[in-house]
């Protein structure tokens, strides 16, 4: 029989028989004791282990918490259903265009079983591309003016360039009636894609070649106030119509570029045309009481700082000036003393704000201008990039853009080479509106630019575009650059020549910019190259 325990239960304390102790007992019964029939006094049985406390994650979660949990998993899926929305919002209306137009996108190959490629017409509806049938199906593009458009509509053999590329999906989708293409079909024959019709303009186009003539260079024309393209020569050329034949010859180290599009990817030092800027910069720091026209320099020919001394185009003597003057006659030495005087930091961020060391508003390739002076700069590259030589450079389509924004009144517009995309039954499938890309400057700035810009022409360094018929302003520009790259004693320089300006000055029409490659001054080649181009507007509108 167990002995009386002291309370402690332990299996060995049965010593004579073992005593089976339901499994199931309150906890009174335990305090208690358990008592057999034959038990004089009852066994204390151990009590039950203590429960631990009941875990938070353990606990079962209330109406109001599993609402608040699942609430929390819908905003989840909800915050990431946004995301992809918004993703897809942007790869249709941001990437979409840049994908079609990309010549390795092999999609848009596969409409040509499909699809004749469109036609392409200038504004004055002259076919600049299409693509020729014969009885056998076998299709040929076709350039009827040669070479003359060859840059800016591009071509499709040996790859594709210009708006050949741009709106390559465009030309490969057919917007035709469904009885045709149901016609089409059921004959096995392809339907014609959809036609563009470009703002460019063949009078201005072949004006603008002709003028240029054997000159490697490019000249642009737009409308300030609309951002259309309305000429863009880029020479060397080469005919489009020949891409098989002179491939190799194009392609040469020897041939000077001639795919390349020196409008839009050609990066020259600005010359002087790049004076309008620093004229601004120094405008906007000293606006308060137009304490800019207070500006007065006294130019002997040349100027001297440290180690480096610049000097006035054929070291010439201006004299007394004050800021406009120093922009007509395009003083070199006053306007070292203007970059000297500037704060770099707000010079640089203007340059930024009109798109140095950024991104163009278009589509067709481009090269990025430059501009790298900083708080850190020494006096040596400040003196240089004020007249803008140094490290700046930019193409003739971002001038011809920086012009616009000053006759556009501070306003710079997207610039567009397609007015309208039609079917093959003339029937308009989409057209181009003029879209405002963002104000530069103020309309008072714009303003006070115009009128030293026009200055240049009525007596100043551009004074060749004085005429009777039609008003301008512009600024020339000479760029001296080292040939073949030598520098100090041995370097052989030469020159570029500028123009870039907007003709009847009160209400602009035109914007020219011309590079002249190897011209002289501006005065020498530019000018003149941009003067045939303005005559030429004239006589057809």
């Amino acid at each position: 029989m167990r002995e009386k325990g002291n309370g402690n239960w332990n299996p060995g304390d049965f010593s004579e028989r073992e005593v089976e102790i339901p499994e199931f007992l309150t906890q009174q019964q335990r305090e208690e004791g358990y008592r057999t029939e034959s038990d004089e006094e009852p066994y204390q049985i151990p009590p039950l282990p203590e429960k631990e406390p009941a875990s938070p994650y353990n606990r079962p979660m209330s109406k109001k918490q599993r609402n608040r949990v699942y609430g929390r998993v819908a905003y989840l899926f909800s915050a990431m259903f946004l995301v992809l929305v918004g993703y897809m919002v942007y790869f249709q209306f941001g990437l979409s265009d840049g994908l079609k137009a990309n010549p390795n996108n092999t999609k848009m190959e596969e409409q040509k079983q499909y699809v004749v490629r469109g036609s392409i017409y200038s504004a004055d509806g002259e076919i600049l591309a299409g693509t020729n049938v014969d009885e056998e199906g076998n299709e040929t593009r076709v350039y009827p003016y040669g070479s003359t458009f060859a840059h800016v509509v591009g071509y499709t053999t040996n790859g594709k360039s210009g708006i050949e590329a741009m709106y390559n999906s465009d030309l490969l989708t057919s917007n035709t009636s469904i009885v045709d293409q149901v016609g089409k079909g059921v004959n096995n024959e392809k339907v014609r894609g959809d036609s563009l019709i470009l703002t460019l303009d063949t009078r201005l186009q072949q004006a603008a070649s002709a003028a240029l003539g054997a000159y490697r260079g490019a000249v642009v024309v737009m409308e300030p106030n609309t951002g259309k393209m309305l000429a863009m020569v880029s020479k060397p050329d080469f005919d489009p119509n020949q891409m098989a034949e002179q491939w190799e010859y194009l392609i040469a180290e020897d041939a000077h570029s001639p795919l390349l599009n020196r409008a839009m990817q050609g990066l020259y030092p600005p010359g002087s045309t790049f004076k309008i800027l620093t004229a601004l910069a120094y405008i906007q720091e000293h606006e308060n009481g137009n304490e800019y026209e207070n500006y007065s320099f006294q130019c002997n020919g040349s100027y001297t700082q440290g180690d480096v001394t610049i000097t006035c185009f054929d070291g010439e003597v201006h004299g007394y000036e004050n800021l406009q003057q120093s922009f007509q006659h395009s003083c070199n030495s006053s306007f070292i003393n203007i970059g000297l005087q500037l704060d770099i930091d707000k010079f640089s961020a203007l340059c930024e704000k009109f798109l140095f060391n950024s991104n163009l508003p278009t589509l067709m390739p481009y090269s990025s201008s430059q501009f790298v002076l900083n708080s850190n700069s020494s006096y040596g590259d400040i003196m240089t990039t004020s007249i803008g030589q140094g490290d700046t450079l930019v193409s003739p389509f971002h001038m011809a853009l920086i012009a616009s924004t000053i006759a556009n009144d501070g306003v710079m517009m997207y610039p567009y080479f397609v007015q309208r995309i039609e079917n093959t039954e003339g029937v308009r499938v989409n057209e181009t509106k003029p879209i405002e890309y963002k104000r530069i400057i103020s309309s008072k700035e714009a303003g006070i630019l115009k009128n030293y810009m026009q200055s240049v022409v009525e007596g100043g360094t551009g004074s060749y575009l004085w005429n009777d018929w039609y008003t301008v302003a512009g600024k020339t520009g000479s760029a001296e650059y080292e040939v073949n790259g030598n520098t100090g004693e041995e370097a052989e320089i030469s020159t570029h020549s500028w123009f870039v300006g907007f003709s009847n000055v009160e209400d602009p029409d035109i914007v020219v910019c011309v590079i002249a490659e190897d011209g002289g001054t501006g005065s020498a080649a530019a000018t003149p190259i941009a003067k045939a181009v303005f005559d030429a507007y004239y006589s057809y509108y």
